[in-house]
């Protein structure tokens, strides 16, 4: 058995580019910051980011860049894919990106937003059994701070 699945939080870090391959598929790439926060031997919280660059393909490619804005907090959801090229400089290249199969929009309802999607909205597509970008209900995605402590008794198994 074989896992390949990503699930991120974060804030887009531009707008997204959508464009259309050759034969016409929508394609919608973009890219989302997350921070690990630690402390240092200092004690000093020290904050690490990340960036992590998603593709959306078909229908949800076309919502992703209808309603996706920089800055706007998101859930993205897909599968990890590394590609290699050779770039116009003779130079090998290689990209691991997320190819998003949902994006659910974080932003709380009534906040500043692009698009004007209010928040909780979820956008799915690009698999077999897919909605192909039917709102649902959004899924309830705990958000837990570094800082607080697990402990054994709330663990739920």
């Amino acid at each position: 058995m074989n896992l390949n699945r990503a699930q991120i939080i974060g804030n887009l870090t531009r707008d997204p580019e959508s464009r259309a391959t050759p034969n016409g598929q929508n394609v919608c790439s973009f890219s989302i910051a997350t921070t690990y926060s630690y402390k240092d031997a200092n004690g000093q919280k020290v904050e690490k980011p990340e960036y992590h660059n998603i593709v959306a393909w078909g229908k949800l490619a076309e919502i992703c860049g209808q309603f996706l804005a920089k800055g706007r907090k998101v859930y993205a959801e897909g599968r990890l894919q590394t590609r290699d090229w050779t770039g116009t400089d003779g130079q090998k290249r290689t990209r691991t990106e997320i190819i998003a199969e949902n994006v659910i929009l974080l932003d709380r309802a009534g906040a500043p937003s692009a698009g004007g999607m209010s928040g909780g909205q979820r956008m799915s597509g690009g698999g077999a059994g897919q909605n192909g970008g039917a709102a649902e209900e959004p899924i309830a995605v705990p958000i837990q701070n570094a800082d607080d402590e697990i402990k054994i008794e709330d663990i739920p198994f």
